[in-house]
């Protein structure tokens, strides 16, 4: 559908937070599922080092404009943009991948869930960022969350810290970018889009060597027919489309009310896992979301 109408319905879509919002968060916990369905069909690091070429090559068509206008500020802050792009694109999404090798996706995504609780750690320790009671109650409430999901449930695991391999890397990669996401603080003052673009291009290259690794270790996979539709997918949706309609959510709502909605990420990626990859949601998931996300509730309220 073309002309007026089909142009009335995008600027309608494209106005209105909530849906990009909901279509954001449901795209990132799709890529729990990706990163499971990717198992034999494309090793972690090829899966990491194409997606970020795709990115890059869309984000130039979209913004390339921007990035030249706004080089010289960014110019300044290389590195610094540089870091930013390894430490929460190519690592995080390295130990992601190899995290859906040893565990579920429900496990991914609850734990995936936790970031913001990371994020609220990390601004006290490198800014001193208060933390009320509640606030702290609601770290408490996280981390047991992630008690019961690395230990499934198990008092006699959890004492003899007996953690699964998989819950443990989905661990690492959440603090990875938890730090990202407090360096973000420090970021030049241009467009989202712009310094999106930088950070994909940093991703992209950072990512090489890791396959390199990869490749070293025999354990680098090309893509089957399989694998190029979910580099397809996780390029196109979890990365390019999800970036652009939260930055655009962000425009239109605030970061605040926009943050919010990342909680919804958990609960998209287990409805995701039980009903396209038939996973078991056990008692100790359904305790571990209702803990994560009632942490995650308290963690968000300020101090009073």
């Amino acid at each position: 559908m073309t002309g007026p109408k089909a142009d009335g319905i995008a600027a309608v879509f494209y106005g209105n937070a909530y849906i990009m919002l909901a279509l954001t968060t449901a795209m990132w916990g799709g890529n729990a599922i990706a990163g499971k369905l990717a198992i034999g069909e494309v090793s972690p690091m090829a899966l990491v080092v194409l997606r970020w070429a795709g990115v890059v090559l869309l984000m130039g068509v979209v913004s390339r404009r921007k990035v030249m206008a706004e080089w010289p500020v960014m110019r300044q802050r290389i590195w610094f943009l540089c870091a930013l792009g390894a430490l929460g694109f190519t690592l995080f999404n390295g130990l992601f991948y190899v995290a859906a090798h040893y565990t579920v996706a429900i496990n991914m995504g609850i734990l995936q869930g936790g970031i913001p609780v990371f994020v609220l750690v990390g601004a006290l320790a490198v800014y001193r960022t208060p933390v009320s009671a509640v606030q702290a109650a609601g770290v408490l409430l996280t981390m047991i969350g992630i008690a019961l999901i690395a230990s499934r449930g198990d008092l006699e695991r959890l004492a003899a810290l007996e953690f699964n391999r998989g819950d443990i890397l989905m661990v690492a990669a959440c603090a990875l970018y938890a730090g990202y996401t407090v360096a973000l603080r420090k970021r030049p003052n241009v467009s989202g889009l712009a310094m999106f673009t930088v950070m994909a291009g940093a991703a992209f290259v950072t990512a090489i060597p890791l396959a390199g690794i990869e490749i070293y270790l025999g354990q680098f996979q090309w893509p089957t027919l399989k694998g190029w539709g979910i580099v397809l997918f996780v390029t196109l949706f979890p990365s390019f489309l999800a970036q652009i309609f939260f930055l655009r959510g962000v425009d239109l709502v605030g970061p605040g009310r926009a943050g919010v909605w990342v909680n919804l990420v958990p609960i998209y990626a287990s409805v995701f896992a039980v009903a396209i990859l038939g996973e078991d949601f056990a008692w100790f998931h359904a305790a571990a979301l209702v803990f994560v996300m009632g942490g995650i509730a308290l963690a968000n309220r300020t101090k009073a």
